[in-house]
């Protein structure tokens, strides 16, 4: 399928031709039919991509912040690739559109295929022939309006949402200032609703336009005298309300609205402008400002908008969602209308063209469209390269892999060290965004990518999947890559729950496919070392792990219970660690948790102790309230008189009791290429799986027993019996 995409270090705009996305759990699958460029966000998304990396870093201060602070913790080096990592990914264009649901995913009961639906969203509607959309960002089109005016659905909530934040009553004069696109609609919402409006604008033919359409009076900024006109207008009160519409990189806007607003009056900010508060003049009339955020509440909430969770409208009145409807329901009643607003309808191939419109404008722009072509063909698979196969049932030479998930992890970490092995060859690649797909899979001369994973298991000529996807689809894809026989590297945690676990457990075992979890801490050079140490110590180890995580952005996917959280999503790697080391089974668990609540807002700091069949004794000690300056991890080993000290996987001391030694590395080692190398040896050389399924049920059994602990507040005993059985 095509999609427009932008790079945001050239500013270059193409059109690309992509795997099409799949329907998911919680949304729909949508065929586009329109979708609207929004001419204000997109130039800006644009113009601001080509300007110099120093000129960037003007407009966006906050991302310079980020990247000094990513230096100070983790290194020039670190914080340059990660910046440049950054640039190189393509910005999917577009957040308005309409179509035809061609498919529903799980969780969903309101749509059904054939439903004629409107959506919004950045990286959801975007301008692409077939989009996947959450539940809580699409709606339903009632009868009488046309995709091609339903499409505008996104750009009109944001107007109406700025409306909402005015608080208007009937009857109440508002002014507006800024008559693009949001503008105008905004003019016609109000005057739906009953409400008096004064415009302004720099362009009098925007003035001109929007008193066609129904504004009560407008001035010239510039030209008219705008106090007068607003005192006039208002009866000499001034504007019970101003909604800045207007982008500038000025405070004008701002402060012509504390000009014409009347005492008390309310300001609300829509429009991208420099907030500078005109302090004596808000201080004389007791002005009141609220910026208004894009579409309604649930924007930016991954719980409203990705999981679906809607908030009760006894609560919220006005969602994003439900001002979607509103604004829908308002043309189905011929309160306003947008035929006039579409400018010009591009066909979707040729939008190269329809962004030339947008920054070499001929006259008045408001509304400029993409159609597209209506096919019931789905592309999940694009063929790159030519094929390479091998014998089927015979130990290969070379090991061809196929990648699912293709994101933060997979690209730093994982791609990096399979890069410098010898005899491995990228055959697929399959991710839910086409374009990072199809420019891995050119880059590394792969033979395909696809949008649907099972692709790759049903793929006779791919040795290994490797998989980095979200945590809670780890089960699903591992039951399936080995049920197929499937040779897989999958990262941890394996499951997110013991039922899942023991199902995957149980198909491992009768599974002529090898696995191995992503817990490459027991293939560093360290850990591989502290084996050996005390392999054959005559008494039990005792041993601390401290993990320095540092905090994280609030809303990090990572402390979502849907993916497990930190304790399980990442605990989990320091459980088997300790497990690794002490060679035995573990019998007990104990956790003892920071409270959350105030300050705290997750539960991530905790102090966890697991006894083992053994005797050995292990605590972690796995904290998010201090910052990146302490490397994170530093391990000491307590046993039969020697004492092993590991800091950060890149320096130890193995303390004897006549004698020291010391184990220091040029640059830190956490196994990630041993692992690897572990697997790929092992399926060319028919050797059996790295991990044995019990290994694989203990550590992860061990992470579910300690949020159990947590939850209970008491020790957690464990039991393997039955499954050593």
């Amino acid at each position: 399928m095509k999609q427009v995409f932008q790079n945001p270090k050239s500013g270059k705009l193409r059109v690309e031709n992509i795997t099409t996305p799949i329907a998911k759990r919680g949304g729909v699958l949508v065929r586009n039919e329109f979708s609207v460029i929004s001419v204000g966000t997109e130039r800006g998304i644009i113009e601001l991509s080509k300007k110099s990396l120093l000129e960037k870093a003007r407009e966006r201060p906050d991302y310079v912040q980020k990247f000094f602070m990513l230096a100070k913790t983790k290194g020039i080096s670190a914080a340059w690739h990660v910046a440049q990592s950054k640039l190189a990914t393509d910005i999917a264009l577009g957040y308005s559109s309409a179509g035809t649901v061609i498919a529903v995913g799980e969780d969903v009961e309101e749509f059904k295929p054939g439903d004629k639906v409107a959506c919004a969203g950045q990286n959801y509607a975007s301008h692409a022939e077939q989009i996947f959309v959450p539940k809580n960002l699409c709606v339903r089109i009632p009868d009488g309006i046309t995709t091609k005016e339903a499409s505008f659905v996104t750009i009109g909530s944001i107007a109406m949402q700025g409306i909402r934040q005015a608080h208007l009553t009937q009857g109440e004069r508002v002014a507006v200032v800024g008559l693009g696109l949001l503008g105008q609609l905004a003019v016609r919402i109000l005057k739906a609703y009953g409400n008096p409006v004064i415009g302004f604008d720099i362009n009098p033919e925007q003035v001109q336009f929007a008193k066609q359409s129904g504004m009560d009076t407008g001035t010239v900024i510039g030209k008219d005298d705008l106090l007068g006109a607003a005192q006039k207008f208002t009866d000499g009160r001034g504007a019970d309300a101003v909604l800045i519409y207007a982008s500038a990189k000025t405070d004008e806007p701002l402060k012509l609205a504390a000009q014409v607003a009347r005492d008390r009056g309310r300001i609300v900010q829509i429009g991208n402008i420099v907030p500078n508060i005109p302090w004596r003049d808000f201080y004389a009339k007791d002005l009141s400002f609220n910026a208004s955020r894009s579409y309604g509440p649930g924007r930016y909430d991954r719980e409203y908008e990705e999981r679906g969770h809607d908030y009760p409208i006894g609560h919220v009145r006005w969602t994003e969602k439900r001002n979607m409807e509103e604004f829908l329901r308002l043309i189905a009643d011929k309160k306003i209308s947008v035929q006039d607003l579409i400018t010009r309808t591009f066909l979707i191939g040729d939008a190269e063209e329809a962004y030339k419109m947008v920054f070499e404008p001929k006259g008045l722009v408001h509304g400029i469209m993409l159609s597209y072509p209506q096919t019931e063909q789905q592309t999940t698979v694009i063929h790159l390269n030519g094929e390479k196969t091998h014998p089927v049932g015979k130990v290969p030479s070379i090991a061809r892999v196929g990648l699912i998930g293709v994101g933060s992890f997979m690209n730093s970490t994982i791609l990096p060290h399979l890069k410098e092995m010898n005899g491995v060859e990228i055959r697929a690649i399959c991710h839910s965004h086409g374009l990072p797909a199809k420019n891995l899979g050119i880059a590394s001369g792969a033979a395909y990518i696809t949008s649907d994973y099972r692709k790759l298991i049903d793929d006779q000529d791919i040795d290994l999947i490797i998989c980095a996807t979200r945590h809670s689809s780890h089960a699903a894809i591992a039951k399936a890559a080995l049920l197929a026989n499937k040779n897989l590297y999958i990262e941890k945690p394996l499951a997110l729950n013991e039922k899942d676990l023991r199902e995957v457990i149980d198909v491992a075992k009768k599974s002529k496919g090898r696995i191995i979890v992503g817990f490459n801490r027991r293939y560093s050079t360290h850990f591989i070392e502290a084996r050996k140490v005390f392999s054959s110590c005559p008494t039990p180890l005792t041993i601390f792990y401290r993990v320095n995580v540092g905090p994280l952005d609030k809303d990090h996917w990572s402390y979502e219970m849907s993916e497990g959280g930190r304790i399980v999503g990442e605990g989990c790697h320091f459980i088997d660690a300790l497990q690794y080391i002490t060679d035995s089974l573990p019998k007990r668990v104990t956790i003892s948790t920071v409270p959350t609540g105030g300050a705290v807002a997750h539960e991530e700091n905790f102090s966890l102790t697991i006894e083992y069949e053994n005797g050995s004794l292990g605590t972690i000690m796995y904290s998010a309230l201090g910052n990146f300056r302490l490397p994170k991890e530093y391990i000491e080993i307590y046993g039969g008189g020697n004492i092993m000290v590991i800091d950060n996987f890149k320096s130890a001391k193995i303390i004897g009791p006549s004698k020291t030694r010391k184990l220091n590395l040029w640059h830190q080692d956490k196994g990630y290429a041993r692992e690897l190398e572990v697997m790929v040896n092992a399926i060319k050389n028919g050797w059996p799986s790295p991990m044995t399924p019990d290994e694989l049920l203990a550590s992860h059994l061990t992470t579910f027993k300690a949020m159990e602990a947590v939850k209970t507040g008491k020790a957690v005993e464990l039991h393997f019996e039955r499954e050593n059985a």
